[in-house]
């Protein structure tokens, strides 16, 4: 488990600190006892049953005793070891103090759009043939080229294509030279024909001319908040297919609630434009970045970070991962790839978007209690340290002996603890109706 930064403060503070209280314990002790020897202060104020050698002594005793570096040490990471488990109870994977002091500052949140934004099961709702052919022979090829993808949009359209396949066959042709284009789609040799399914960006990349009617029909569906993706035989678009992936429901409240706590967000997505900004308006994203290859995405998070925002990077696919690492807190969702996952710094279990927030909002009440116990814990030292040394002895008389001392150093480091343990109260915010109330309404 990664050290949070801020626990360099305390080990910087602990380097020093024990060496300075024994030079301090002892220059209490010596100075005491050579007032003593001089006769600088009264004899009346060495209690009974002392000399001023015992009384010197008692005084460095006291500061050696009640010095407590135990406090300082104790403030980061038991506020850490807390938060770390009440995030796990509530279904979010901190994986350590770095990732949870890096969240805390967060002020920008750049989602992606599949399976995070919307609920990631892509379901095929139609499809437009252009070209002479049985609408199971479109999808033999699609499916054909299409089933050795990780992607959700591929894997919708290998679970529509055997629907339309008798119970049981799910046998598609061998797909030779597959080929894998990262955030545009896939390319194979399917039966002697060439075959590729993806985006218009492949095809105008592939040299395969989009037909008016296949413009109109992607122009369409991107107006519908659908992605259509274009499947080409031997280099001629033979159809469009449409593929919805509803918004999910608590995604308006969860941007709403981030706008509240002056958090950014930001939509990036490989997707068209079109279904972009169709899926921006519907969740109340307003700046947005489409049609965004992975290592585009993680430059997009670069050059955030370099105008002065501390990014986190909200995703669960393998096109997310440059991102994810490139980020000040990665994000990922729990029913996202292995890949994202391992990259992330923080995992949703649950995969509901409203974890964000509580990653955010806990991250924020953690580090809140680390800074009282740091704010506790050089308060006494700066305090109690030169009370043990006798400040208050010519005036008032008042000494801390030892063993109260002592009480006063454990009672520090308990304090601590407690103030520590009390988030294990903690209690995630609750954004329900929170676009009503701060004015944002659905389109």
């Amino acid at each position: 488990m990664a050290k949070a930064p801020v626990q360099k403060f305390a080990d910087h503070i602990s380097r020093v600190f024990v060496p300075l209280v024994i030079l301090l314990s002892m220059v209490t002790w010596l100075a005491w006892f050579v007032a003593g020897r001089l006769h600088s202060y009264p004899q009346s104020w060495i209690p009974r049953f002392m000399d001023s050698f015992q009384l010197a002594l008692q005084f460095g005793i006291s500061v050696m005793v009640i010095a407590c570096p135990c406090a300082l040490g104790l403030a980061t990471p038991t506020a850490v070891m807390v938060a770390t488990g009440v995030g796990a109870s509530h279904g979010v994977l901190i994986k350590g103090g770095q990732a949870l002091e890096s969240a805390q500052k967060v002020d920008c949140i750049v989602f992606d759009k599949t399976g995070t934004l919307t609920i990631g099961k892509p379901v095929v709702v139609d499809t437009r043939l252009l070209k002479n052919m049985v609408l199971r022979e479109f999808y033999d090829y699609a499916a054909a080229a299409e089933v050795n993808s990780e992607h959700p949009l591929a894997k919708a359209i290998v679970e529509h294509a055997k629907k339309l396949r008798p119970e049981g066959n799910h046998m598609w042709p061998e797909a030779r030279e597959f080929i894998s284009v990262t955030g545009q789609g896939v390319k194979a040799e399917v039966s002697g024909k060439s075959v590729i399914v993806g985006n218009k960006g492949l095809m105008l990349s592939s040299g395969i001319g989009i037909p008016l009617e296949a413009s109109e029909i992607l122009v369409e569906e991107e107006g519908k908040a659908r992605t259509g993706i274009i499947v080409a035989v031997d280099r001629e678009v033979a159809g469009v297919i449409s593929v919805s992936d509803p918004t999910k429901p608590n995604a308006l409240q969860v941007i709403s609630y981030l706008k509240s706590m002056n958090v950014e967000s930001i939509m990036v997505t490989g997707d068209n434009w079109g279904t972009a900004n169709a899926i921006g308006r519907e969740v109340g994203i307003e700046k947005i970045i489409a049609e965004a290859k992975p290592e585009q995405k993680a430059e997009r998070v670069k050059e955030l970070q370099l105008s002065g925002r501390t990014v986190a990077m909200v995703g669960d696919g393998i096109n997310d991962s440059p991102a994810l690492v490139s980020a000040d807190v990665g994000l990922a969702i729990g029913a996202g790839t292995d890949v994202a996952i391992e990259a992330a710094d923080i995992v949703l279990m649950k995969s509901n978007l409203e974890d964000v927030v509580t990653a955010i909002d806990l991250s924020r009440k953690a580090f809140f209690r680390i800074r009282m116990n740091y704010v506790w814990a050089l308060g006494y030292n700066v305090v109690g340290i030169p009370i043990a040394a006798g400040v208050l002895f010519p005036s008032t008389g008042f000494r801390l002996p030892p063993w109260v001392a002592g009480a006063a150093m454990a009672a520090s480091s308990v304090s601590v603890v407690c103030w520590s343990l009390l988030l294990r109260y903690y209690k995630a915010p609750k954004i329900a109706g929170t676009a009503k109330e701060i004015g944002i309404t659905t389109l």
